[in-house]
């Protein structure tokens, strides 16, 4: 099988915000680079309308996705709107069998936005249900299901501010140069952040929270995940098999 991975979130930026270091990891290790969102970030500004953000916003996301010689898909839902039902589920499904990864990154299922949460039950959904034949979802069904990672909340913390710790460490020291490059190509949404988050620098504020991950393992810089190993899952660590001592796993 040809080595695919797949970073899909809610937002253009969160990847880059969660797993982009990991992602140039892997592209490196001879993977091909998928990354998507579930919307086109409509509602992330405070001065333009949906159809002038959503054109920027993903004009960003493809600029990010090359860095890494990656292709970038939107699945065209509207923000705040990202709900668990039939059509999201069956088109998340129908983008996961084109693709047909091996290895699915997406959000956290306890996050501070409701639009990450549900991303990733989405995603856990349409993961198992990629060989589900009846499903209503074009496209070839296929097995086995792709090995499924959740990435760090932002912040490292769930909505009452208890923290999120990560069971799976990917050391990025080498690759936090091109996961600030890639970051930097989402323009629009310091101005975003700033007006309505009132937080100015977000490259600065990744850079320390991976930091913060990175001194956990004793290394500079590192992003945390945890991996779904409910029935029907891949049990073993690929990221592991694949990065070897780039990945520290705890218990």
């Amino acid at each position: 099988m040809e080595k695919r991975v797949l970073g899909i979130f809610a937002h253009p930026d969160d990847a880059e915000f969660v797993c982009a270091g990991t992602l140039s990891l892997l592209r490196k290790a001879g993977w091909n680079v998928h990354i998507a969102t579930m919307t086109p970030g409509d509602k992330g500004t405070a001065e333009l309308s949906r159809r002038e953000i959503s054109k920027i916003r993903k004009a960003e996301a493809a600029d990010s996705a090359r860095l890494l010689n990656a292709k970038y898909y939107c699945l065209g839902f509207d923000d705040v709107y990202i709900l668990y039902r039939r059509g999201t589920i069956n088109k998340t499904t129908e983008l996961i069998r084109k693709i047909h990864p091996l290895i699915v990154f997406t959000a956290s299922p306890n996050d501070y936005m409701v639009d990450h949460e549900m991303t990733a039950k989405i995603v856990q959904t349409a993961c198992f249900s990629s060989g589900i034949k009846n499903m209503e979802a074009e496209g070839e069904s296929f097995e086995p299901v792709p090995y499924l990672y959740y990435s760090d909340p932002l912040d490292g913390t769930d909505i009452f501010g208890t923290p999120v710790k990560p069971s799976i460490y990917v050391d990025i020291s080498g690759e936090i140069g091109k996961k600030e490059k890639m970051l930097s190509c989402h323009k629009s949404q310091r101005e975003w952040l700033l007006a309505h988050h009132k937080i100015d620098e977000y490259i600065i504020s990744m850079k320390q929270f991976t930091q913060k991950r990175g001194k956990e393992i004793n290394k500079e810089y590192a992003e945390g995940f945890r991996q779904h190993l409910g029935h029907g899952f891949p049990k073993n660590n690929i990221l592991k098999e694949q990065l070897g001592n780039l990945v520290l796993i705890k218990s």
